[in-house]
């Protein structure tokens, strides 16, 4: 690893998490754990201003998700292998063999479908939980529609079967996944350009994994939030929420869609960009640190 693609501080190791995948990770610090998930298309990287604050009092935990950066990347011969409930319990059983039982989770884009289903699926092990920029994937696909929906034309094409998609973005990998950088960066400056050329050389790298993550979340993923909301399942931690007004362009009460699966909510509506935590590194660190303060509601 060069220093354009390692935490400053940080130890890395590769720890199994699953029968022939293991994850990439990056760990320093001490006291009480946080893991942090990154988004698309970036790789842990995209955590490097938060966890060189959070490590001062926290045990700090940066891997790369399965399928994405230097982490292994199963072929995907089933629906579950991408399942986000298959990449929560990547991450619980990451932190286990760390030797945290008990830690609070932060994810990104991606990162925050995993953190919302290890919420879910694992709320023995999840103290509090940061989701950046997202809805549930089932609330997601709900609200997409119309012409504004076009934001999210990645959504459908990496939904439809193997294949094509694959092939289509393998066809010009820089091209495809250098236009999210450029287009959802309020403030192009906070992502340099060594960090750009990392994120862009891991997913050239990564294109079927990737392919296969979002497609999951357009089948298997929606089934398993589906029935969790049918059976009235909801977070028992407190959750904090920060998102872009994605609500006043597609017409939707981003807060409400979140408070049906979060009694001990803080949501708040952020004016950065997409890419926050490279944007807006401090008001994301204040976020996290007030959100780790909190009590569980008894």
């Amino acid at each position: 690893m060069t220093s354009a693609t390692a935490l400053a501080g940080f130890t890395y190791r590769r720890v199994p998490v699953a029968d022939g995948v293991s994850l990439n990770v990056a760990v320093a610090g001490s006291g009480p754990a946080i893991v942090l998930l990154h988004g698309f298309p970036q790789t842990h990287l995209m955590w490097r201003h938060i966890a060189a604050d959070l490590v001062a009092d926290h045990t700090v935990i940066c891997p790369d998700l399965r399928g994405y950066g230097d982490s292994d990347k199963p072929e995907a011969t089933g629906a579950d292998v991408y399942a986000k409930r298959t990449m929560a319990a990547d991450i619980v059983a990451l932190a286990r063999a760390l030797g945290h039982e008990r830690f609070a989770l932060a994810g990104h884009d991606r990162g925050a479908l995993v953190a919302f289903r290890a919420g879910l699926d694992h709320p023995a092990a999840i103290s509090h939980l940061a989701c950046l920029d997202v809805l549930p994937t089932v609330d997601m696909w709900e609200v997409m529609g119309g012409t504004a929906a076009a934001v999210g034309f990645h959504l459908y094409l990496m939904a439809q079967p193997p294949g094509l998609p694959e092939r289509m973005i393998g066809a010009c990998p820089d091209a495809f996944f250098g236009h999210f950088l450029d287009v959802w960066a309020r403030d192009p400056r906070a992502v340099p350009a060594q960090v750009r050329a990392a994120y862009l050389d891991a997913s050239r790298a990564a294109v079927p994994s990737i392919v296969a993550d979002y497609r999951a979340s357009a089948g298997i993923d929606v089934d398993h939030d589906e029935a969790d909301r049918q059976a009235g399942h909801r977070l028992r931690m407190p959750v904090t929420v920060l998102q872009q007004d994605w609500g006043a362009a597609l017409g939707f009460d981003a807060a409400a869609r979140w408070r049906a699966w979060a009694p001990d909510l803080r949501h708040t509506t952020v004016t950065g960009g997409h890419f926050m935590a490279e944007e807006t590194p401090a008001d994301v660190t204040a976020a996290l640190r007030d959100l780790l303060a909190r009590r569980p509601r008894s």
